[in-house]
């Protein structure tokens, strides 16, 4: 029995040494040390000596328990200060080193082209107002002089919420919100995005902004609102820029127009971006309807005025000469880095 435990002392004491990891010490420890380890194994035996021997074997099992216990001790001990080292050693900084600069992020191109609209206009002596982006079917379609059975609804491809509540096709809402609030003379812009069911292509999104603009005075007349479009587009594209009014229909504006520029792909030839027409769209125009007047209750036969509703990304398109509009919201960091 000596021999055994002497035999054990030796087996436990190479191992622990060995032992790599605190769970593989933890392992020797129940092979040797535990309930049924073979330390207590051989204990369990000790009924089989006589008198004499048990105290002897009793003694001698004590002190290799109490040996490999203080191996067992120091050699976690050794494990772990060495595991702390590894962790220490591999989550070192050397702060000598430079970092890594961040990427510094700028304005998007619409923001760009819409703040310097907004300076134009600004300058021009026109207040920047704000509206809901979830509309009233009245602001949207009803006060534009767009009645529920109206066909021009058909042709704006509208996200309805419920049958009186939607996604606004156009910032032109903000035309009657402020003519409600404020009497003549006004001269605001109200930017936003706006939403319309379009198939998505180099020129149509179902999400896309508008600037709307609105002038309501006495006297005011066409060659105003041509005037000031045309001031308007020189200033962003400079002198040369070319541009045409033709005439359209609008509930809401009477007479109503469409302002297009020369394509910029193409300069007129025709082409994929203006669909070989020459010509792209950018806004729609004309003089206040008598009627939406009315509606907000300032008197047509006093006062006049006249409204355009400007496609941002088209126009920014013009701007930088890009070709596709959906460059603008597919977050591609080659495309947006240039601006």
């Amino acid at each position: 029995m000596k021999a055994a435990l002497e035999a054990i002392r030796e087996t436990a004491h190479q191992q622990l040494q060995a032992a790599r990891d605190l769970k593989e010490l933890e392992d020797l420890r129940v092979k040797f040390l535990g309930k049924k380890g073979e330390l207590t194994a051989i204990l369990k035996q000790m009924g089989s000596l006589s008198p004499e021997e048990r105290p002897v074997v009793g003694q001698l099992a004590n002190q290799i328990r109490e040996s490999l216990e203080q191996e067992l001790a120091a050699r976690t001990q050794a494990l772990k200060a060495a595991q702390l080292e590894e962790k220490l050693r591999a989550e070192a900084i050397d702060v000598t080193m430079p970092g890594s600069a961040p990427a510094p992020g700028h304005r998007h191109p619409l923001s760009l082209v819409l703040d310097e609209i907004k300076e134009i206009f600004l300058g021009m002596g026109f207040d920047v107002v704000e509206g809901p982006e979830v509309e009233t079917d009245y602001y949207n379609f009803e006060a534009l002089n767009l009645p529920k059975d109206h066909p021009a609804r058909d042709t704006q491809d509208t996200f309805y919420i419920t049958d009186n509540i939607l996604l606004r096709t156009q910032t032109s809402p903000m035309q009657i919100r402020t003519m409600e609030q404020r009497k003549p003379p006004l001269r605001i812009i109200a930017p936003g995005r706006v939403y319309r069911s379009d198939a998505v292509d180099a020129t149509h999104s179902p999400v896309f902004h508008q600037i709307e603009g609105l002038v309501v005075d006495r006297g005011i007349t066409m060659a105003d609102l041509k005037g000031c479009l045309e001031a308007i587009v020189k200033r962003l594209y400079g002198e040369e820029a070319v541009v045409r009014f033709r005439p359209h229909h609008f509930p809401f504006t009477e007479p109503s127009a469409e302002v297009d520029i020369q394509c910029f792909g193409c300069h007129g030839e025709g082409c994929r971006l203006c669909k070989g027409e020459g010509w792209i769209e950018i806004l729609g125009c004309g003089m206040v309807h008598p009627k939406v007047l009315s509606i907000c209750g300032i008197d047509p036969e006093e006062y006049s005025g006249f409204a355009f509703g400007i496609g941002l990304e088209r126009l920014v398109m013009g701007r930088y000469a890009i070709d596709d509009l959906r460059l603008f919201y597919e977050n591609d960091l080659r495309f947006l880095s240039q601006f």
